[in-house]
């Protein structure tokens, strides 16, 4: 399992064990993240599964690709740590992963 941390934007921690091969997205929405509407099921067609990846685990994580980078225009309050979670596939390389949910989605 992949353990990860997932901050709601109140500040409020939930800490998930998840399965390798899922996404952040999935595991957010399985076990009711506030703030993770994710409206597009995780096609990487919308901005509604938006987060922030903690500085440490931003290089273990990767920069997104260039659809990703496209969908973040629509997003709120983007940052250099942005991220969509539809597209953080889970494994052991980034076992322990902190993530922070924004002040609200696009």
């Amino acid at each position: 399992m992949v353990k990860l941390t997932i901050s709601a934007s109140d500040g409020r921690p939930f800490e998930i064990d998840a399965a390798p091969g899922t996404t952040l997205m999935e595991n957010a929405v399985r076990n009711s993240v506030p703030g993770i509407e994710a409206e597009c099921g995780g096609a990487c067609a919308c901005a509604t599964c938006h987060v922030y990846v903690d500085e440490e685990w931003k290089g273990r994580v990767g920069p997104p690709n260039d659809i990703e980078k496209d969908m973040l225009d629509f997003a709120y309050d983007v940052r250099e740590n942005s991220r969509l979670s539809c597209q953080i596939k889970l494994s052991e390389a980034i076992d322990g992963l902190k993530v922070e949910v924004p002040e609200r989605q696009s």
